[in-house]
């Protein structure tokens, strides 16, 4: 019977453990540190004195940076080695704003036009300028926030929609039968378009995936909604860092759900119609 030799190496291959492969720490990949079991979403990638470092956050939004070991890590369960990762290609073709729309390179802010959009909160307006902030300043489309839409017959009026002057305004849970769909119908005209989404507040809208969680949880009714949610998914945070939280994992249109991209659209076409 002919010997086999192994270039040296008495080990039969099928005994020899598999390589551990390398994964770049491309921002927002999830894995376990394999010593201390931290489980994060990568934040940065830095070379320091010691050598490579990454930075996890985990999902209380607790950061805590290790060395860049080989087989450092888990992934899925399974060790990797993480590694810097290559530096992006320079674009090619036009680039796109977060909203997916062509962008214009150097434009500058065009003066305001007289139409505006107006949505109830604080955190719809941070939402909207971080995805279609670009667009609005290019088209000139100032956003202005409501506090709830009990008063937007009242608001509407003060406004004095007219062609060269149209008004949108986003609302929130909009859905038949509902308060907010009852006033909307009592506002709506050639000049004033009201739009919403089915969502109980904005947040609910940004895709849980984005987000890191499997799924917006359900609050009960009379509770506090942004309260609720906090609590069910385990963040000891106020709402107003749990906003900023989800803010952050808002890129690009992408991480939003189709419902509100439709109604922002279709508001920034109606208050951008040709001017005479």
């Amino acid at each position: 019977m002919r010997s086999r030799t192994y270039d040296g190496d008495l080990t039969p291959p099928w005994k020899k453990p598999a390589a551990v492969p390398e994964v770049a720490a491309e921002a927002d990949l999830v894995v376990e540190e394999a010593g201390t079991g931290f489980c994060g979403a990568v934040v940065r990638c830095e070379k320091t004195a010691e050598g490579l470092t990454v930075t996890l956050e985990d999902r209380f939004g607790k950061h805590r940076v290790f060395p860049m070991t080989p087989a450092g890590f888990l992934l899925d369960g399974r060790p990797v080695t993480l590694v810097r990762p290559q530096a992006a290609p320079a674009p090619r073709g036009p680039l796109l704003s977060a909203s997916g729309s062509i962008a214009v390179r150097g434009a500058k802010a065009r003066v305001a036009r007289a139409g505006r959009i107006y949505v109830e909160g604080a955190h719809d307006a941070e939402l909207v300028e971080r995805v279609w902030g670009h667009d609005l300043r290019v088209e000139g489309v100032a956003v202005e926030f409501l506090e709830g839409v009990d008063d937007l017959p009242a608001v509407v009026e003060a406004f004095g929609p007219a062609p060269d002057a149209r008004l949108g305004v986003l609302v929130d849970h909009l859905v038949p039968g509902s308060k907010e769909s009852r006033i909307a119908a009592s506002v709506t005209g050639a000049d004033v378009l009201v739009v919403g989404h089915p969502f109980v507040d904005v947040w609910e809208a940004v895709k849980p995936s984005s987000v890191g969680i499997a799924d917006w949880p359900r609050v009960p009714r009379g509770q506090d909604w942004k309260t609720g949610v906090c609590r069910a998914l385990g963040w000891d945070m106020t709402t107003g860092e749990a906003w900023q939280r989800i803010l952050a994992s808002v890129h690009s249109y992408k991480d939003l759900r189709p419902e509100l991209l439709g109604a922002v659209e279709h508001l920034i076409d109606f208050v951008t119609v040709p001017e005479a």
